[in-house]
């Protein structure tokens, strides 16, 4: 038994109290799904900015109406004092997920991104201290490496951000640094690589790449990669995700504590080998989009050429492994995918 199915049973025998931003989202609703399914005590927070009701719906129907009256949501927004303080009152453990992400929309609006990903994380994190909460989980980015040239990223050695939205996330890394040093404040960042799975929308022009390809192939239309393809990311399956949440969150180790970690696999897929992978499989149950190739267009600004993470520190003091590849994940996505897209 691993670390992780370790702490999944003492979770079981032994409740905790949670409080889960951006719930609504993609990787919070996967949080909700996980920790209701384990018997925890969740309270929700999102004001569906960029996040859908109908998510909640479906890990209602996953997890039962049981469980689900484990959950209590609060339609806020994470700028709001009010909110926040209400949101963390008798919290044990924070995972913060709520941020308005994509880089080609914070180069468009910078100001937005700052005023949710910054200010917002700063309102959240007071309220969690003055609440006295045992653990700050945060969500931060693979971005915040900018343009340093190590592969595979290694956590002490970033380089200069290249967008704005790389530089809100490494804003908080400081922000929750400063609260560790003045506060005693218990917290730890993870910085995703390129995360993905079932209930990542693909709608709107700032959607991720995976969900975006797929939408546009089960309809028919162009599937555009911008560059010659061969931008390489480290995709990381969202159960991967959920799994360094709740061991960053739970971990006894005191040098495990006020750190930053990779989240992510440790490979690297080209946007070209992505795209074949995502057409390939589909293609087992839509044999029309087998031949569809995609149209390059001029490299986006602000965009890293490539992405890769060590885990090492992450597997090392926290006990993280990931258990499903960039294949297994995508089997997994797909079909969600496909069922959805059968059904609506």
């Amino acid at each position: 038994m691993n670390d992780y199915d370790e702490l999944k049973e003492r979770l079981r025998a032994e409740p905790r109290h949670w409080l889960v931003t951006g719930a609504a989202g993609f990787i919070g609703s996967h949080l909700v799904e996980t920790l209701l399914g384990l018997g925890q005590k969740v309270v929700g927070v999102d004001n569906f900015c960029t996040s859908k009701q109908e998510n909640l719906d479906q890990v209602r129907a996953l997890v039962g109406d049981s469980a689900w009256k484990q959950l209590r949501f609060i339609e806020g927004d994470i700028c709001s004092r009010d909110t926040c303080q209400t949101a963390c009152d008798g919290v044990e453990y924070v995972l913060h997920q709520a941020a308005l992400g994509s880089v080609p929309r914070s180069v468009e609006d910078p100001i937005n991104s700052f005023q949710n990903n910054v200010m917002g994380f700063l309102t959240m994190m007071v309220a969690a201290r003055d609440a006295k909460v045992k653990r700050f989980v945060y969500a931060s980015s693979s971005s915040v490496y900018g343009d340093a040239p190590e592969l595979p990223k290694r956590e002490e050695a970033i380089g200069e951000p290249l967008s704005p939205y790389a530089a809100t996330k490494y804003f908080d890394e400081v922000i929750s640094g400063v609260f560790q040093r003045c506060y005693e404040m218990g917290t730890i960042g993870l910085r995703y690589f390129n995360v993905f799975g079932s209930r990542q929308d693909p709608d709107g022009p700032y959607a991720a790449v995976i969900p975006k390809w797929v939408d546009a192939l089960l309809k028919k239309d162009e599937v555009c990669i911008y560059g010659d393809g061969e931008t390489s990311r480290d995709f990381c399956f969202v159960n991967n995700a959920v799994q360094a949440n709740l061991l960053a969150a739970t971990t006894t180790r005191p040098d495990a504590v006020n750190e930053v970690y990779n989240v992510a696999v440790n490979a690297r897929t080209t946007l070209n080998e992505l795209f074949r992978l995502i057409r390939d499989k589909l293609a087992v149950a839509h044999p029309e989009v087998g031949n569809v190739e995609p149209v390059y267009r001029d490299f986006r600004p602000g965009d890293v050429r490539h992405s890769q993470a060590d885990i090492g520190k992450a597997q090392r003091l926290l006990g993280y492994e990931p258990t499903q590849s960039v294949e297994e994940g995508m089997e997994a996505t797909l079909d969600w995918y496909v069922r959805e897209s059968v059904r609506g």
